[in-house]
C-alpha cells in the first residue's frame, strides 16, 4: 500500500475479534482526540474506523488487525483481515453508494465519505483498508465533505 506508515508514529497495533470492536471504537476516538482531532471530524473518523473493524469481522473471518498511526498532519487507520477478499468491479470506493440490492459496500462508502481518503488492497490472502484524515488546525469545515442532516 502506498504510504505504508514508514516514519509514522504507531499509536495502536493489535489483533481483534468481534467482542472488542465497540471498545476499539472508543479507544480510537480517545487516541485521535489526543492526536489533535476534534469535533465532527473526530466523530467521523471514529465511525469510519468502526466500519472497517466491523467489515473485517463480518467479511474477513471474524478477526482482524488494527493499526492506528500518526504521520505529521494526519491520522491513519489500517484494518486488515484474512478473508477471501473481494473484487470492487468498476465502482471505486466512495464514488457512489452501493446498489440497494448489493450485499455490502455501504461501510466502505461511508468510510470514504467520512475521511479524507481510502486505499483498499484485496485478494485471496485477505483485505487491507487504510483511511486517513488530516488533523491540521487549518483544515476548515468548508473543505471537508458536507454532511446531510
Amino acid at each position: 500500500m502506498a504510504g505504508d506508515g514508514a516514519g509514522a508514529g504507531l499509536l495502536l497495533d493489535l489483533d481483534f475479534t468481534a467482542t472488542e470492536v465497540t471498545a476499539l471504537r472508543h479507544r480510537i476516538a480517545e487516541l485521535a482526540r489526543g492526536a489533535g482531532l476534534g469535533g465532527d471530524r473526530l466523530d467521523d473518523f471514529a465511525l469510519a474506523a468502526y466500519e472497517l473493524l466491523t467489515n473485517a469481522v463480518r467479511h474477513g473471518g471474524g478477526t482482524g488487525r488494527l493499526r492506528l498511526l500518526r504521520a505529521s498532519d494526519r491520522l491513519i487507520c489500517q484494518v486488515a483481515d484474512d478473508g477471501a477478499g473481494f473484487v470492487a468491479g468498476d465502482r471505486k470506493p466512495g464514488e457512489r453508494p452501493p446498489e440497494p440490492t448489493s450485499p455490502g459496500g455501504l461501510g466502505l462508502f461511508l468510510a470514504e465519505q467520512l475521511t479524507d481518503g481510502i486505499e483498499i488492497v484485496s485478494g485471496n490472502g485477505g483485505t487491507t483498508v487504510r483511511i486517513y484524515i488530516t488533523t491540521e488546525s487549518e483544515q476548515s469545515e468548508s473543505s471537508y465533505p458536507m454532511s446531510i442532516g
